[in-house]
């Protein structure tokens, strides 16, 4: 299997000379990207101007970072075959990787605006190589940019920033130092997402439990459906009794903890998130957690009440 490190560009509305296209709101003028092979080694490239057709004048905070003018994309390939070079370009089992999330998400909404065959006819596994220097370097949580990371590693910066095959070239000098055990910790990009229950995404890694649901008419169907708020075991896979009903401190996250008698607490959280057509879907992780956690989450719990409770008296007093 290759690995396929990509970076791309993308121009947008310019403020008051063009307005915005919903359906594709950030246009893809340069596409750069490097294979490395299962030893992740380089072994190609692939860099690439697109012509645009959509928004004619540079924004200009994306012209200053990225150094181009529209002139020089008039040297371009229109993206339907730029699509097509790369593709024959990626070969047939590679998996992508990216600088952080964005890029694959952009790269097949402008598939779906030019009406070419999609990536996939479902969610994609991918590497975030920005999550994933996280993991392997510092906390898991943090966000670096590029050019951090690449400082912290001391890799020679022998080409500028900010260029999609620059980007690129650099990211894949970082895959290639990442240690072998935390390339287990694969994202899913959810552009595309399951059509049915039958398809919907249960994936266990290393310490938690993903999964990606089906989409909803809105969030009150979803918080009804049995598998979203279900609290299995995921190692024992049965039902364990809730020490912590759900709960949302902010109406967007919804947590719960079960205590599982032989795996202990299980912390539950639930995010709802918009889908491209203004339905929703859910994305729920469940991790162990130890008794002082759970008493946090149990404060967080009554905190919500004490809000909700103020607010309540706040709206009657104004009536």
């Amino acid at each position: 299997m290759n690995y396929i490190v990509l970076d791309l560009e993308w121009n947008q509305s310019n403020t008051g000379e063009e307005a915005e296209v919903k359906d594709i709101p950030f246009e893809i003028i340069d596409v750069g990207a490097v294979k490395l092979n299962g030893g992740r080694s380089m072994t190609d490239e692939f860099n690439q101007l697109v012509k645009p057709t959509v928004y004619l004048h540079m924004h200009k905070i994306t012209g200053k970072l990225i150094h181009l003018h529209m002139q020089d994309l008039q040297n371009g390939k229109p993206f339907p075959q730029v699509m097509e070079e790369f593709k024959v370009w990626c070969g047939q089992d590679y998996i992508f990787c990216t600088w952080g999330p964005l890029d694959l998400y952009e790269l097949q909404r402008n598939i779906r605006y030019y009406g070419l065959e999609p990536l996939s006819n479902a969610p994609i596994g991918f590497l975030d190589v920005q999550k994933l220097f996280s993991i392997a370097y510092e906390d898991g949580k943090s966000r670096r940019s590029l050019e951090y990371a690449i400082d912290f590693l001391h890799i020679e910066k022998d080409i500028p920033f900010h260029r999609a095959f620059s980007d690129a070239y650099y990211t894949a000098k970082i895959m290639a130092l990442l240690p072998e055990e935390v390339l287990e910790n694969y994202s899913i990009d959810t552009f595309v997402l399951p059509k049915k229950r039958e398809e919907e995404i249960h994936v266990l890694f290393h310490n938690y439990m993903k999964y990606i649901s089906r989409e909803f008419a809105d969030k009150q169907e979803a918080l009804e459906d049995k598998e979203v708020i279900s609290t299995k075991c995921y190692l024992c896979r049965k039902n364990i009794r809730k020490k912590i009903r759900w709960f949302t401190p902010n109406g967007k996250h919804y947590y719960s903890v079960a205590i599982c008698p032989v795996h202990g607490f299980m912390k539950s959280k639930i995010r709802i998130r918009k889908s491209g057509n203004d339905n929703v879907y859910v994305v729920k992780t469940s991790k162990f957690i130890s008794e002082e956690e759970c008493a946090k989450l149990q404060k967080k719990k009554e905190e919500a009440r004490e809000h909700r409770k103020l607010k309540k008296k706040s709206g009657h007093a104004k009536k």
